[in-house]
């Protein structure tokens, strides 16, 4: 029997196996669903399923430069005990060495891992180790000097925080002081130039809200926009803001006066973004024993 692509996907779906282990178990049982679904339960592959639900928040951002070519992956698990195991460790860091060959996540979700696509080893993984994971995000820098710096470090390459710095000039020891700038601060954007437009306007019109409420007249308010938004940009944009190395300095003034210049910057922080829902479990089993 054909094994179709919508037969694969409903198979996924069910199990939350990955899809060549789901596309082999409709092959190993002639297009039977049932059966399909039995098979990657024998296998171990449909515990993953039972996992899917739960969230992962937990776990590592991997960094890794080659030349002037660096990337940035986040792994998830649901806790922050698997971030610290050495075989989720090991499995994050082939991750990491894959993706520099990639181009973005879905290429490095289907890229080849040790003979299976990555997809597949976080769900063999998911099955062995017990908790749900997932190849979150991934992000690449490209620039003449790459440098990478992990925050709190779990292993080598990987921990809580993962930046790359790309710059042009200057060398590795400016590009780290720079590189844990970004991680501490957390610029959103470069420059203002790299910031959305929509963004930009709608903390305008905020500030030009406030100022009203002063009863100033326009002339004045304008006045005071201006330098509100000046302020606005030191704050969330990284070359303008007060060098942790040196507040008398702007980044982008220290970078200048050692000869660089700062061309971009990536920045992954494990589970930001992802919201927790806390579980009351002792609420659910009294809920549960009152029927």
């Amino acid at each position: 029997m054909a094994i179709t692509a919508s037969m694969v996907k409903e198979l996924r779906d069910t199990t939350g196996a990955g899809m060549m282990d789901a596309k082999k178990a409709l092959t190993e049982n002639d297009g039977d669903m049932e059966a399909a679904v039995d098979w990657l339960r024998t296998k171990g592959l449909a515990k993953a399923a039972k996992k899917s639900g739960r969230t992962a928040a937990e776990g590592l951002v991997a960094v890794k430069v080659e030349g002037g070519h660096g990337v940035a992956v986040e792994v998830n698990s649901e806790t922050d005990f698997v971030g610290k195991n050495a075989d989720f460790q090991k499995m994050v860091s082939g991750i990491a060495d894959v993706a520099v060959n990639v181009s973005d996540i879905d290429a490095l979700n289907a890229a080849d891992m040790g003979g299976k696509p990555v997809s597949t080893v976080i769900t063999d993984a998911i099955a062995t180790i017990g908790e749900n994971m997932s190849v979150r995000r991934m992000q690449s820098l490209d620039g003449d000097i790459v440098v990478s710096y992990v925050h709190n470090a779990a292993a080598p390459g990987m921990g809580k925080i993962g930046v790359l710095v790309a710059m042009t000039g200057g060398d590795e020891a400016l590009g780290k002081q720079i590189a844990m700038h970004i991680a501490a601060i957390n610029p959103a954007a470069l420059s203002e130039a790299d910031l959305d437009p929509a963004v930009v306007e709608k903390e305008k019109q905020v500030q030009m809200d406030i100022a009203r409420e002063s009863g100033k007249p326009d002339a004045v308010i304008e006045k005071m926009i201006v330098g509100r938004m000046q302020k606005y940009m030191s704050e969330v944009t990284l070359l303008n803001q007060a060098f942790v190395v040196n507040p008398d300095l702007t980044v982008g003034a220290a970078a200048k006066e050692a000869g660089a210049t700062i061309t971009g910057f990536v920045r992954l922080e494990v589970g930001e973004g992802i919201e927790v829902v806390k579980e009351d479990f002792a609420a659910e089993v009294a809920k549960a024993a009152k029927g």
